[in-house]
């Protein structure tokens, strides 16, 4: 985390100052702003590594500043604080190009957390070969391999892994998986991924019915989490 830039755009000042003493004390250069025009302006400007988005602001949205973000090209993280915690508020930033939310109020420490796995992962060399827990998957070959012995994956399952495992800590919602797995052309329903999902977690987890890398958020969709 230290010496990374960090963008926090919150219209409340307390929490605004709070959060900007924090990530300072953890060594990052912070940026802040207390509209959605200021923020989106420092974001174009400065290219953060990360973004603390709040929903609600003056001027421009939160999620306006997600869409104008990802139509300028922008990839950073941007990790929403909402104090809406309605499924549709949430699926709506996430599909605009969030990458996490938390609802307020939240906890410092769990937020801090969310941030620093975000920016590890960001500055982490681009590989075509992605390693958790006892697997191997690699993207190129297009195969998973457990300490060697290969996994077979069906061309579904694969593309499902590989979706998540190049989004890892992302809240994804079912949608946004639909698109990027099966395609816009294709008609299927949300169930068409959870009975994919559950296909690949009988190979890949320990035990499926507690799964530890494919992660459910209830009402919203998956989370990949490939550990340490």
């Amino acid at each position: 985390m230290k010496g990374s830039r960090v963008l926090i755009i919150e219209d409340e000042p307390a929490l605004l100052r709070g959060l900007k003493d924090t990530f300072a004390s953890k060594g990052c250069e912070v940026l802040t702003a207390a509209d959605g025009q200021s923020g989106l302006d420092l974001a174009v400007e400065h290219n953060p590594d990360l973004i603390l988005l709040d929903i609600m602001l003056p001027r421009v949205n939160g999620y306006e500043i997600c869409r104008a973000l990802r139509k300028h090209g922008l990839e950073m993280p941007i990790v929403m604080l909402t104090a809406k915690g309605q499924e549709e508020d949430i699926i709506l930033g996430l599909n605009l190009g969030a990458d996490d939310y938390v609802t307020k109020p939240f906890r410092i420490r769990e937020l801090v957390a969310r941030a620093n796995a975000f920016l590890r992962r960001s500055k982490a060399q681009e590989t075509t070969t992605i390693t958790f827990g006892d697997f191997e998957l690699n993207l190129t070959a297009r195969k998973l391999f457990r300490r060697g012995d290969e996994v077979e994956l069906t061309a579904k399952e694969f593309g499902l892994l590989a979706h998540f495992a190049t989004r890892p800590g992302r809240a994804l919602a079912r949608n946004d998986v639909l698109d990027g797995v099966w395609g816009r052309s294709v008609i299927v329903t949300p169930r068409s991924i959870d009975r994919c999902v559950a296909t690949l977690r009988a190979k890949i987890e320990p035990d499926p019915h507690n799964p530890t890398f494919i992660q459910t958020i209830r009402d919203i969709g998956y989370r990949f989490e490939p550990g340490s």
